[in-house]
């Protein structure tokens, strides 16, 4: 299936979708809930001001980010990597 120069709400449930491919696609407010997306690629993605919960990070490399204000448990990354730095 072929989606082009579309503005739809898509709503896909119980839905095979392996192998897909968004580009230049604006799923803001986008919901995700119980789906995988093991061994996929995010390239020049913008997640400002996303919350992710129940989420298994798992062997997950994050290379060339803004990690300003994000947090891990209510704890600020730039914090982490400052106290460990320090220790370092």
């Amino acid at each position: 299936m072929h989606l082009t120069n579309t503005s739809e709400t898509l709503i896909a449930t119980n839905t095979y979708l392996s192998g897909s491919q968004f580009t230049n696609v604006d799923l803001h407010e986008a919901q995700f809930t119980d789906v995988n997306l093991a061994e996929s690629l995010f390239a020049d993605v913008n997640l400002s001001d996303t919350k992710f919960s129940d989420i298994n990070l798992t062997n997950v490399e994050f290379e060339n980010c803004n990690l300003a204000g994000m947090k891990i448990n209510g704890v600020l990354v730039t914090e982490l990597f400052r106290v460990y730095e320090k220790k370092a």
